[in-house]
């Protein structure tokens, strides 16, 4: 099944508050992790990153590039000394994306999530291709879901270690 469930869908009628919102990724440190979608694996990686990926209406591959830019450098991955001092590229870590419309949820009324500030299909879809492209384009091993699909995610997660980002991403560079 392709498309938000009818429960789910976007909403473009719903007056919106849009201020900043901004791209957002849930990421995992994963020993392994798996996407099946009808009981078929479409993606799956060893040690690495899962990175649930969501886009907002105001998203723009600027900030997409940003949040690649940051994920692949994040240190998260341990030393031998066990400090978080690598990142996915210095231990030649693998990303899963997995598009993720449901990190928008408004749940501040009522008791079903609103999800009118995520982007609307067409436009989250071609920046989540957008997203996996310029991953790929840093040569990093990419697998990803299937956009728009209900689908399964098994995953080993490792620490656990997870992270919330959202762009726009503070230009400090920190140790």
């Amino acid at each position: 099944m392709r498309g938000r469930p009818p429960h789910l869908s976007f909403r473009p009628d719903v007056e919106r508050e849009l201020g900043d919102l901004p791209m957002k990724a849930l990421i995992q440190r994963v020993q392994r992790a798996e996407v099946r979608v009808d009981d078929r694996t479409v993606g799956q990686i060893g040690k690495g990153l899962l990175v649930f990926l969501g886009v907002g209406l105001e998203d723009t591959p600027q900030g997409s590039d940003e949040l690649v830019e940051k994920i692949i450098h994040l240190r998260i991955f341990e030393n031998p000394q066990g400090k978080f001092d690598r990142s996915v590229l210095d231990v030649g870590g693998e990303i899963l994306v997995v598009s993720q419309f449901t990190l928008y949820a408004d749940c501040s009324k009522g008791r079903r999530p609103s999800f009118t500030k995520a982007a609307p299909p067409s436009k989250a879809q071609e920046l989540y291709d957008g997203f996996l492209n310029r991953l790929k384009a840093k040569g990093i091993p990419v697998a990803s879901g299937l956009f728009g699909a209900k689908m399964e995610v098994h995953l080993v997660n490792d620490g656990p270690v997870t992270l919330m980002l959202e762009t726009p991403i503070s230009s400090g560079r920190g140790s």
